[in-house]
């Protein structure tokens, strides 16, 4: 029997793109300290989900995630293999093979709300491919079934999981989250990011 669908949080990338100071998913979201890092809140929003959640990071990043998540859950991606989010989806789903499905959040989506990977978690139990979609528009998590293993772990470079989408007719979740299409790819992305409420904290 498959392990249950695992949230991969992609947390590997260079950034290449975030011209502030630091690591983009190192600023505070806002200026509160309950708000964290961007790495941080994605994190907590996840495990928030009750679904396993495993941290493909860098070796910079790897020490902030291991604070929220156990060590067994983060994977160190290598530098040679850090070129894209393709590497990166082909190592989470590797490590996880025995889940039955996969659920990608990139670590810069810190407003996606756990309810939101709930949804797309679901429905691949009847899809192979889903992805969340907010009045219309799309964005992240994208969820795959484990009749994709093959063709995910073999993913490279920047390309990601792109070609998987088109080629497999995709189930679009539409959900109530205004933090599916914001990422923080750039300064004027972090400052949407900002702009959006933050998800309230689980009640213990």
């Amino acid at each position: 029997m498959n392990a249950p669908v695992t949230v991969i949080v992609l947390a590997a990338g260079q950034a290449s793109r975030f011209a502030g100071a630091g690591h983009k998913l190192a600023p505070a979201l806002d200026g509160s300290e309950d708000a964290g890092r961007a790495l941080s809140v994605t994190l907590r929003n996840a495990i928030a989900s009750r679904l396993p959640v495993l941290v493909v990071a860098s070796a910079e990043l790897a020490p902030l995630a291991c604070q929220q998540v156990a060590a067994r859950d983060v994977f160190i991606l290598p530098p040679l293999r850090s070129g894209g989010i393709g590497d990166s989806i082909a190592a989470g789903v590797s490590a996880r093979a025995d889940a039955s499905g996969w659920v990608v959040l990139p670590a810069d989506m810190p407003r996606v709300r756990p309810g939101t990977l709930q949804q797309v978690a679901q429905a691949l139990q009847t899809h192979a491919v889903a992805y969340a979609q907010h009045r219309g528009q799309r964005g992240y998590p994208v969820g795959f079934s484990a009749e994709l293993f093959s063709e995910l772990v073999a993913l490279t470079g920047d390309e990601g999981a792109r070609r998987l989408v088109a080629r497999y007719p995709a189930q679009a979740v539409e959900v109530d989250d205004p933090g599916v299409p914001i990422d923080s790819d750039t300064v004027q992305d972090l400052a949407a990011l900002r702009a959006v409420p933050a998800v309230a904290s689980p009640r213990h």
